[in-house]
């Protein structure tokens, strides 16, 4: 009788050890206590039970390269969908490391590691807590205020860059990740996660990987999983594919339906078909300095006349657009979505 009594009082107690893992704690202080990754912890070589993953077009900061990786609590999953972010399950743990290559020419020179992000799906919601590292790169620590810190290193084309890189407080992470008042994820996502990735057993598809794991639900045959578009290499996909995931990605967070931006009546996601609300031939719904004097958010064919543009290009605060994440302007992306309009009829 005795025995009998004990399970179910086991069963309560694990229940209630399950609840705690993903109810509304403080943050841990320090990265390396939350065991995400396995020996020197600046290497970045995931525990048994983080996955690496990168996307297929990523968010522009300022140059700084990513490492990312997913904890997804044992026994849960996500259902694959093709049309938004995957809805993650409580406990899962999304980790991005930004870092700079002491030479983007040869990555074995080795990298200045800046700043890890959790975002943590925790009981209630998705919480945000942004980890500083050290000089040493030995530990990032918990730093809720943000910060300034200078990086240097040499770029593709053999020059040397200096400049300041901004860390966001934890209250500006809610800029780009709120979704109907409520924190969430903004990359992985089907058409994201479709690329190849080594796993250090030869490449594979992410989203098959993840389904072997039995992370991913639903998935359909390869044939029909969305293709691998990357922004910056044009064999993946046309000028318009490529330009509007970029868009997708850096704009659409908050420029969509549900995000901050949608008092603007401009949609930039990569599954809206309205030309309007897209912005080709749209007025601003606020004029001012952020217009730059221009009539239209996207004019067909002229670049020059496009506000989408003009905001690109500026590093004004209170002009540029995205309007956080950055502080320099991402050159190569400009002239993407200048051929994505001059080529527009």
């Amino acid at each position: 009788m005795k025995i009998n009594f004990l399970i179910p009082v086991l069963f309560v107690i694990t229940i209630s050890l399950l609840s705690l893992s993903v109810r509304n704690q403080a943050p841990l202080s320090k990265l390396s206590e939350y065991g995400l990754f396995s020996g020197k912890l600046s290497d970045q070589q995931p525990a048994q039970d983080v996955v690496p993953y990168k996307l297929n077009t990523p968010l522009f900061s300022d140059y700084a390269e990513k490492l990312r990786f997913v904890k997804i609590p044992d026994g849960t999953h996500i259902d694959y969908n093709d049309s938004a972010v995957f809805d993650f399950p409580k406990g899962t743990i999304l980790v991005k490391t930004f870092y700079f290559p002491v030479d983007f020419r040869n990555p074995a020179k080795g990298r200045q590691l800046i700043e890890t992000r959790l975002l943590i799906h925790e009981e209630k919601e998705w919480k945000a807590y942004p980890y500083i590292w050290n000089a040493e790169q030995t530990e990032a620590y918990l730093d809720v205020a943000g910060e300034t810190k200078q990086v240097k290193y040499i770029d593709e084309q053999g020059k040397t860059k200096q400049h300041a890189y901004f860390i966001p407080n934890m209250n500006q992470c809610k800029g780009c990740h709120n979704r109907s008042e409520k924190m969430s994820p903004i990359g992985p996502s089907a058409k994201q996660l479709s690329g190849p990735l080594d796993y250090g057993q030869g490449s594979e598809i992410q989203l098959t990987h993840w389904a072997q794991l039995g992370k991913l639900n639903g998935i359909p045959a390869k044939s029909s999983l969305p293709p691998a578009i990357i922004w910056n290499v044009p064999s993946t996909g046309t000028v318009n594919d490529r330009a509007r995931l970029w868009l997708d990605i850096n704009c659409a967070h908050c420029h969509r339906p549900n995000g901050p931006a949608n008092t603007s009546g401009l949609f930039l996601g990569s599954a809206e078909k309205d030309s309007l609300r897209i912005g080709f031939r749209k007025t601003p719904v606020a004029a001012g300095r952020g217009s730059g004097d221009l009539l239209f958010d996207i004019m067909p064919g002229q670049p020059d006349k496009s506000i989408l543009v003009y905001r690109m290009e500026s590093k004004d605060p209170g002009v540029m657009m995205p309007e956080l994440g950055r502080s320099l302007a991402n050159k190569e992306a400009i002239a993407l979505i200048r051929q994505w309009i001059k080529e527009m009829n």
